[in-house]
């Protein structure tokens, strides 16, 4: 059977040619219909509106899956030079040298992406117009075992202090094993005072559940507890954007939710797929918490008092 010719998409004031729509990228399983490229792009351009905030002005990693999920994975830094000229590109430095990373303002760059198989778009968390200092601040729970009672545990914990901090949080599954708990912040921390800062409140939490959470970053250290992980909370370092596809049999998406969610029993990592995360999106669960940054300054002097 011959390839399914290239199809022009609609993407803004112009349109967007998709190679070999048909190709498959998610074989399909049990639970789930496989998932060809043409439906990628579909998914991404229907979830625009609701992605793109996430991703403007940010520099990215790409995650590319040209032979699907079962070939090889490509981590793409460096914009090849072939990209448009219409896409955004940003220089910056790393140790020897500077990479040229991507960026997505629109959603036809966003669909250029999908038909270059970029399934997972991995962000910064900071802007490139100020790389060194973050407005976001990230705590992956990473469970030990494939348990995802344990991430919803820990979700009630850190919200908790978070809010006796009184620093907003939003939370977002990961379409992998756990969660991720996302702090907004406002004016100019640089990422070492992030990234200590999180630590704190990490070791803050794992001291008061010791048989549950932990901080160590060696995996032989943690057993089966819960690893409370803030090492993304640094330069250069990326942490999957919201609505973003990842390379799991039945295309799931790492997808907001509200914290009132956390209790609903059909909640789990990969709750949310290219099926229904639009759907989800639509409901604006996180509402305007990403615009409700806080300053680190009065939250440090409350965890201060907090661990006595």
């Amino acid at each position: 059977m011959s390839p399914a010719a290239a199809r022009k998409v609609r993407a803004g004031p112009g349109t967007v040619e998709v190679h070999r729509p048909d190709k498959v990228l998610f074989p399909a399983e049990k639970t789930a219909d496989q998932v060809t490229k043409g439906d990628l792009v579909d998914y991404y351009r229907a979830v625009a509106p609701y992605l793109l905030p996430h991703l403007r002005g940010r520099p990215l990693m790409l995650e590319r899956h040209p032979d699907g999920i079962d070939g090889p994975v490509f981590m793409q830094k460096n914009t090849p030079a072939h990209y448009p000229d219409r896409i955004t590109r940003v220089e910056l430095p790393k140790e020897g040298g500077t990479v040229r990373h991507t960026v997505c303002d629109d959603t036809a760059t966003l669909l250029y992406l999908a038909d270059q198989a970029a399934l997972t778009l991995h962000r910064w968390l900071s802007r490139a117009d100020r790389p060194h200092h973050p407005d976001r601040m990230v705590f992956d729970l990473d469970p030990g075992v494939d348990d995802f009672e344990t991430v919803r545990e820990a979700a009630v914990l850190l919200g908790e202090l978070l809010d006796s901090l009184r620093l907003p949080s939003a939370l977002m599954t990961t379409g992998s094993r756990g969660l991720h708990v996302i702090v907004p912040l406002r004016g100019r921390p640089d990422f070492a005072e992030v990234r200590d800062f999180a630590h704190l409140v990490a070791e803050t939490l794992a001291a008061a559940h010791p048989d549950r959470l932990t901080t160590a970053a060696r995996k032989k250290d943690r057993g089966d507890r819960l690893y409370l992980d803030v090492q993304r909370n640094a330069y250069a370092q990326t942490a999957v954007a919201p609505y973003t596809v990842r390379a799991r049999p039945g295309a799931p998406v790492a997808t907001p939710f509200g914290r009132d969610r956390l209790d609903d029993p059909a909640l789990h990592a990969r709750r949310w797929t290219v099926t229904d995360a639009v759907e989800q999106a639509r409901t604006d669960p996180w509402g305007d918490l990403m615009r409700r940054g806080r300053t680190l300054g009065p939250a440090r002097r409350r965890l201060a008092a907090l661990r006595g």
